[in-house]
């Protein structure tokens, strides 16, 4: 969101990432259409990658709507893509030269559900899919990276559902991502990146009172996120809450296709990035793309990460390591 948008500071004063002074309210853009000039996109800051996550809300559609050409204009070093709804990976959608790294976790257990994908223009170490819990890892939600100084896990959290009729399942799933988390985070810190379809606090949707038991705002969920932030061997932060503590509107992510969210400003923020607190220093900023609505009912979340020796850890003519910690019943593959 151009609120958000800062220059990047100085290598002293990106490795002390403070509150920010408050933002001023985003203008509503009732466009339902992408962009078709993305001038706004700053310039990556120097020495930083640029991750994005981006519910797309079923891939193939997003793409009749403007999403290569997002992508294209924001040209990240790392995306992941939750609700891609692609029953096999999708080749030849995005090139191979260009994000030479691509992977795709598919739902098995119904067709054109869920489902994620990264690109990369970085070398993994190694790969795995899913948190190996046969019961949660069917519907294609995790896909892991791990780098040279951190571990990457893009997620997409099972919605609670109407009626909260999937709340249990969901409890149980903040669960085993924590301890998953947490395990990870024994040899290096993590970012956490997804659509994790949880509204944290009243600040974090437009009508929080009249939304205590619908999904995404439930005490139970909250619950779960605060406990997820806990963590285990340290803390982790929500970047974007971190730096901008005051944001409203600026910071939803998610306006529904009924009754004209979109113009009436009426969302959540519903997409975030986490990262274990020893990271917090090197995160330079956390944007929202306010401007790109329209190939999703969800807006693209841009964070710029300082990058730091040991980044490059592997080799050049090495091959990244899959590992399937989920279940022989899912379908995971790579291009």
């Amino acid at each position: 969101m151009t609120a958000c948008k800062r220059e990047a500071q100085d290598a002293a004063d990106s490795q002390s990432a403070t509150k920010r002074p408050m933002m001023a309210a985003v203008p509503v853009l009732p466009s339902k259409v992408m962009p078709t000039n993305y001038d706004f996109i700053a310039a990556k800051p120097d020495n930083c990658y640029k991750m994005v996550s981006y519910n797309v809300n079923s891939l193939s559609a997003a793409c009749k709507k403007g999403f290569k050409e997002y992508l294209d204009a924001e040209n990240p070093d790392v995306i992941c893509l939750q609700e891609t709804k692609a029953n096999q990976p999708m080749a030849f959608l995005v090139s191979k030269k260009k994000y030479p790294f691509q992977y795709w976790h598919c739902s098995k257990s119904k067709k054109g559900y869920s489902g994620t994908a990264v690109f990369s223009k970085i070398r993994p170490m190694k790969v795995a899919y899913g948190l190996g819990s046969s019961g949660l890892d069917t519907e294609g939600r995790v896909i892991s990276l791990e780098f040279g100084t951190f571990h990457f896990v893009a997620c997409y959290v099972p919605n609670a559902g109407e009626k909260l009729v999937r709340l249990e399942r969901r409890m149980e799933w903040d669960v085993r991502m924590n301890e998953y988390l947490t395990s990870l985070e024994a040899t290096k810190p993590v970012v956490y990146a997804g659509d994790l379809n949880v509204a944290h606090h009243e600040i974090d949707l437009a009508r929080p009172d009249s939304n205590k038991r619908s999904a995404g705002f439930t005490v139970e969920e909250r619950d779960g996120f605060t406990a997820l932030l806990s963590g285990g061997k340290h803390p982790r932060v929500d970047a974007f809450r971190k730096l901008y503590p005051d944001a409203l509107s600026e910071g939803y992510t998610y306006f529904g296709y009924r009754s004209n969210c979109r113009q009436k400003n009426v969302g959540w923020r519903l997409d975030y990035f986490v990262v274990s607190e020893p990271l917090m220093p090197r995160v330079v900023d956390v944007i929202v793309r306010n401007e790109c609505y329209g190939a999703s009912d969800h807006l693209p979340v841009v964070m710029y990460l300082t990058k730091a020796d040991g980044d490059d850890a592997t080799p050049a003519n090495d091959t990244p390591v899959e590992d399937a910690v989920v279940s022989d019943s899912a379908d995971v593959a790579s291009e």
